[in-house]
């Protein structure tokens, strides 16, 4: 059966309304309520009552890849490597794969190169005349410790230096202790700061304590202004998740119906798998529809996710798995 091309394609959606932001609600904020077994439930049943069949997972894989943040985020970074994960990202897949499908022609791209400040003018000059947007973590990055005043340097030069899309990270504590003008006033800043850049705010979930202060952080960021909003740093200890993206996606449904604004999401650290993908697009499928599933409004932050997708698309192509080293990430 051949592929739906036109789902594969990545859309642009120009007619996305941009989250400009609305004055803090508070009373929001407070009648919020989450019903934690509930959740665990739904999730739990989501891979038994709902699976992408045979005949479209290499679709679903191939989506995938064009909502990929492709990502390298660790302490020992090279230029070299930076240039070898742009070359990477702009032919994810091998020319037999794609000729074998017969899809040579939507020029298959991931969806962003999410890299550290000092590596952002080698990704974009990699990736002049692609049309993929150069990420940049900021705002001290992950533990996000350092000074507001620098945050806010740091977001600033990063535009400047070229990158399109700036993932902050928020300070965990203003959650924790409930303080949730200052995390207000936080996002509004860093919102101005990083001018026509889109905005993804990382609420390290792992860090929040509870599913409900996930809930409201995300409240927050979006009445803030936030662009997107981010599951996690990828260096916590727990990270994505299937209850936190249920949370997460109902809360932009939520923001959505009040404000008429679209908000996207990005979960991120933790999803290495394409089973694993595939259950976090079913859930925002199902939560906030197929309208989200394009990198206009959805993301994955991931490295070796990559190397497993390539594999599930081969095996879809040729009914055989290939090792892994075959299809090294950059």
């Amino acid at each position: 059966m051949p592929l739906d091309k036109n789902y594969i394609k990545a859309e642009t959606n120009k007619d996305i309304v941009k989250n400009s932001g609305v004055p803090l609600q508070l009373d929001v904020i407070n009648e919020v309520r989450v019903n934690k077994s509930a959740v665990e439930r739904r999730c739990a049943s989501l891979t038994n009552r709902r699976t992408v069949k045979r005949h479209n997972q290499a679709a679903w894989l191939l989506k995938a890849i064009t909502c990929m943040d492709l990502t390298t985020l660790s302490g020992d970074d090279t230029e070299r490597r930076v240039i070898q994960l742009c070359n990477k990202a702009k032919t994810p897949l091998r020319q037999d794969l794609l000729k074998s499908l017969g899809i040579e022609d939507l020029n298959i791209k991931v969806g962003g190169v999410c890299v550290y400040h000092q590596f952002i003018r080698t990704a974009s000059n990699v990736l002049k005349g692609s049309t993929i947007p150069v990420v940049a973590v900021s705002t001290g990055f992950p533990a996000g410790h350092t000074p507001k005043k620098t945050k806010i340097l740091e977001i600033k030069e990063s535009v400047r230096n070229g990158a399109q899309e700036i993932d902050i990270v928020i300070s965990r504590r203003h959650v924790l202790s409930g303080s949730w003008e200052k995390l207000y006033d936080e996002i509004i800043e860093y919102k101005e700061a990083a001018g026509i850049a889109c905005l993804k705010t990382i609420l390290a979930t792992g860090e929040l304590g509870t599913l409900k202060n996930v809930l409201k952080a995300s409240l927050i960021c979006m009445m803030a202004g936030a662009d997107f909003i981010k599951t996690s740093t990828g260096k916590e200890n727990i990270n994505a998740t299937l209850p936190v993206t249920l949370v997460m996606s109902r809360a932009i449904r939520e923001y959505f119906e009040r404000t008429g604004f679209e908000v996207g999401y990005k979960p991120a650290g933790g999803i290495s798998s394409a089973k694993d993908c595939l259950s976090h697009m079913m859930l925002i499928k199902e939560e906030l529809s197929s309208r989200w599933l394009n990198p206009c409004l959805f993301r994955v932050g991931a490295s070796s996710l990559l190397s497993d997708i390539e594999r599930q698309i081969e095996h879809f192509s040729t009914g055989q798995y290939s090792s892994f080293n075959r299809h090294g990430m950059a």
